[in-house]
This record gives C-alpha cells, structure tokens and sequence, in this order.
C-alpha cells in the first residue's frame, strides 16, 4: 500500500491534543478521520490501517474499544498505538491491555510518525505472510482432495505430498512469528533510540548540536558570573540610598542591614578566591568519562546492528528515511553515547564517579523500556578525557555502591603525573551555609565544543564526520577538554544527600563538590531545577567505602 493512502483513525477527547496529532499526520501524508461516533462501528466503517486511542475517548471506555478491536477477526490486523499521559507505569499499562505501542504524553512529532511507520510497516509485511499461508493452506487443500482420488498404490504419494506440504506451513507459521517479533522488537528499539542519543551521527548533526548548546549557553546565566552576590550589590545600593534619605530613628536598623549584606558580599569575593585554588590544584585531575552502550538481545546474543550502510558510510534507511536496525545487519552495531564526569582518588588511577554514569541504564525509564523489549545493555567502551592529555584513558568498573549513588572505574594514569584529590574526613566539614565548589562537564562535548571558536568546530566536525568517539579524540589532541567550575552554598545536609545550588546540567553527574578548606564532600547526582535549581550529591563517604579493601 502507498504510505500516502494509509488511513489513520484518531480518537482523541482533548479537542487541543487532537487538533496537534491530526496536524501531524495530515503533513506526514495520511489519510486521516476523528470520526469514532458509534465506537466500533466507526472502526469497521472506516477500515483504518491503524487507530491513534487517547487514553480517555468520549462516552467509550477505551479499554473496553482497544479489547474489542484486538479480538475481532475483522479488525484484529488494525494496528492500535495509544497515547497515555504519565511515565513509564501508563505505558507499561497500555501495552499489558493490547496496544501494539504506547506514546507519552506530551509527545514528540517525530517519534509518533517513527512508531506510526514501524507500526504499519509490521502490519503490511504480517498481511502479505498471512495471505502466503493462505495460499499454502488452500494448496494442502486442494493436494488432499486429488490424492484421496488416487488409488490405494499411490499411497506414498499422499503420504509425501501432505508431509511436504505440512514442512511449509510449519515454515510460514514460524516466519510469521519470527517477523512479527523482529519487527515489533525493531519498533520498540527505534522508538526508544530516537529519544536518546545515537552513536551514528553525522556531521551536520554535530553542528546543530553545537548550535543549540551555544543557543542554550547564552539564554542561560555564565558560569563565571554569580548572580548571588549581584542580587546583594543591588541589595547594598538600596540601602546606602535609603540610609541617606532616612532620619535619625531609622538608620541605625538601615546601617545594620547595610553592614550584614556587605558581610555576605565579602564572604562571596573570599570564596571566589578559594575556588580558584581549587581550579589552579585540582582541575588536571576531573575526566570527562564517556560510555559507550551497544545492546544485546536477552535469549540469542546476538548484538542489535544497523542492517548496513551506504558507500558514503551513512546507514541504509526505509522508506520513510529511518535508519534500519537488525540483530543480523551488516551494518555497524547500535551505539548509545553517554558521558558524565569522574574524579582522580588514588595514585593507582582509582576514579569516583556516579553509578549511573559506569552503568547508564542504572535508574533510567527510558532504556529499561528499551530492554524490557528483549534486549539488555553491555558497555563496549568506557573512557576517560583529562585536561591537558591529548588521549583517552581506557576505563574498567571496579566497584559499585549498593546504598547509593557511586562507583568506582579505574585506568592506568600511571604517566600523567596527576593529583589525587583530597577526601573529607568527617560531619564537619559539610554544614548549611558553607561555600561549596563544583567542578564537571556538564553537557559534556556539546558546550565544549560551544565554547570553541567556529573554525574549530568546523575542522572537529570534519575530522571527525561526527562520530562520538572522534570527536572525543579530536577534542582530546587539540587539549580543548577542561571542566567547567561553578560555587554556591549548601543548602541542607542529609544521611545520604547534599543540597547545594552551584549550577549544573546532564553531564555533570559524578562532578566532585569542594567545600571552602578544599576538601572533596561529596560527588553531584541529581539537579532538581523545580526547586529553584538546586541539586543534590552523594557524600563522600559512601564513596570512600568503595575504597576500602
């Protein structure tokens, strides 16, 4: 069938929600209907190739639909995607009552059409087996009435013609079952993969990534500036000028506010003093750590690939233009780049990080519903980029907490003459209000790269063709990688957690969090921008068990 002439069937309560799917599917060239008056009347009236079910359609339970056409012969090969408002629990739900696949809501245009395509793409190739076992089964049919017309002689005929028949339909059914399961497998791994980074990416994707990490920069607050103390100098001005318009029986109260904001403005500048020795000392000896994920599926082994690639080197694509992905493929395997932030602690290339950096599927959504699909994740590579080292260091998990948050890599940094930085020893010295220094890379090689000048980025993207792993080298020989430093305060100190509110972002996660005598307490986790920004670290101490014998 012409992906043109495809009918779609949206049945969608919230008018908004409707109007913004049906926008999308009408540019993608469907033929589309929001005509569900009468429920499943309106299903075998319109015949669609596929249903988009809003979790809650007017004056039908949509359970009670979804059950209806997934059991009915005549719309059982309809394909039914529904649109569940929550997290991975609602999706998980709507797949346990029959969907083929499950979209969050809000959701994305291009992981709807994604999932829409594999969807009917399943569904077209399901019908054209269906029809060959068809033939196959009227053929066994018709060979069973001419070879009981034969005589009793030609008995072995019958035997051999039924037997031979039998292996094909045996050998339909299995394909149709082994298809049905690539393709829903395919399905889910896509969808999940174009949420998440790929490792295959291409040079102009590297550029506009760029671009939006400079985009992202400028509409945010600089990492040098403090608007903290800005806030106070504001704050001291006021009050000079309140204290010089004020009479007698006010300004004593308005010089003693003016006194304590000049106090705190003080104690900003003396940290920002501080923080530069921590940068002077320790900056050499915090990595940016980069994983590299490939995905395996649970009962064969075998590794997910792409199903091959163009003399160009790009990756062979369907119809729709999505790259095509096989446990058999010819192509690359499927990659999944993540990168977080460790931090030398031993002379013997001990390295403290976060748990779900060493093993990023630790406490994700988004990649346990990938591997709930059969596949389960393996880190091909892990590899760490110190400041001023024009390579990578090749990492190796030691050792990950149980109670939290940490895990110990290691690599031989033997040669690099680094620092190991020094460890808080006890309550003391993390307390409310005291000054705290964050060191890391938050998101990663898009803001190293953004804070490279154009032409570099150019010849990176170039060298590289945007390959991760390139990029990571290149970035390395060039001695572009440093962290970034940001201050703040502590806010709370928690058995298991510290509030702070110097700034961070994704790839930030595993950054070592100074107090103001230079001592490391603890290591960044979390960001909790609903509150205010703040975020959150592991003590150090849970890391220091890991380094226990």
């Amino acid at each position: 069938m012409n992906a043109h002439t495809e009918k779609v069937l949206l049945i969608e309560s919230d008018p908004a929600l409707r109007n913004q799917i049906a926008a999308v599917l009408s540019q993608a060239g469907y033929e589309l209907s929001t005509d569900y008056t009468g429920g499943m009347k309106a299903v075998l009236s319109y015949a669609p190739d596929a249903v988009i079910l809003g979790a809650d359609p007017p004056k039908l339970d949509c359970c009670d639909l979804l059950s209806e056409i997934e059991g009915s012969e005549r719309t059982e090969h309809i394909r039914v995607l529904m649109m569940a408002p929550g997290g991975a629990a609602e999706r998980a739900r709507g797949l346990d009552l029959g969907a083929d696949d499950v979209l969050s809501v809000p959701f994305d245009a291009h992981e709807l059409l994604s999932r829409l395509r594999m969807q009917l793409r399943d569904k077209h190739a399901t019908d054209e087996i269906s029809e060959q076992l068809q033939t196959v089964k009227k053929s066994q049919s018709d060979a069973d009435r001419v070879v009981s017309a034969v005589n009793e002689e030609r008995r072995t005929l019958k035997v051999g013609t039924i037997a031979i028949l039998a292996v094909l339909l045996v050998g339909g059914l299995v394909g149709l079952f082994v298809h049905r399961r690539t393709q829903q497998q395919n399905t889910r791994v896509y969808a999940a993969i174009t949420r998440l980074q790929s490792g295959l990416a291409t040079q102009q994707q590297l550029l506009e990534n760029v671009r939006r990490a400079r985009d992202e920069m400028a509409r945010g607050p600089a990492a040098a500036s403090n608007p903290q103390k800005a806030q106070l100098q504001q704050k001291s001005a006021e009050l000079k000028a309140q204290i010089a318009n004020s009479d007698a029986a006010s300004a004593p109260e308005l010089k003693k506010q003016l006194s304590e904001i000049q106090g705190r403005i003080q104690k900003l500048e003396s940290g920002g003093r501080f923080a530069q020795d921590i940068i002077e000392s320790y900056e050499p000896s915090v990595c940016l750590i980069h994983v590299v994920l490939a995905f395996r599926d649970h009962n064969g082994g075998l590794t997910l690939h792409y199903a091959g690639v163009t003399p160009a080197g790009d990756p062979l694509t369907d119809e729709r233009n999505n790259p095509v992905l096989s446990l058999t493929g010819a192509g690359p395997e499927v990659h999944l780049d993540v990168f977080g932030t460790g931090f030398l602690v031993s002379t013997n290339g001990q390295i403290l990080t976060n748990h779900h950096v060493a093993e990023p599927w630790w406490g994700s959504d988004e990649l346990k519903e990938m591997f709930s699909q059969g596949l389960d994740p393996k880190v091909v590579e892990m590899t760490a980029y110190f400041p001023g080292v024009p390579h990578g260091i090749s990492l190796a998990t030691e050792k990950i907490s149980s109670a939290a948050d940490v895990a110990l890599v290691k690599g031989d940094v033997s040669q690099l003459r680094l620092k190991q930085l020094p460890l808080a020893t006890g309550k003391a010295d993390a307390v409310s209000g005291g000054p705290v220094v964050l060191l890391g890379y938050p998101a990663a090689l898009g803001a190293i790269l953004a804070r490279a000048g154009e032409e570099t980025v150019q010849s990176v993207a170039t060298a590289s063709k945007g390959d991760p792993r390139q990029v990571m080298e290149e970035l390395a020989r060039r001695r572009l990688i440093r962290p970034t430093t940001t201050q703040g305060h502590i806010g709370d100190v928690l058995a298991d957690k510290i509030v702070y509110d110097a700034q961070t972002t994704s790839g930030g996660s595993g950054g070592p969090l100074f107090n103001g005598g230079g001592k490391v307490i603890g290591v960044n986790f979390a960001i909790l921008p609903e509150f205010g920004g703040s975020n959150l670290a592991v003590p150090i101490g849970f890391g220091k068990t890991l380094l226990k014998p």
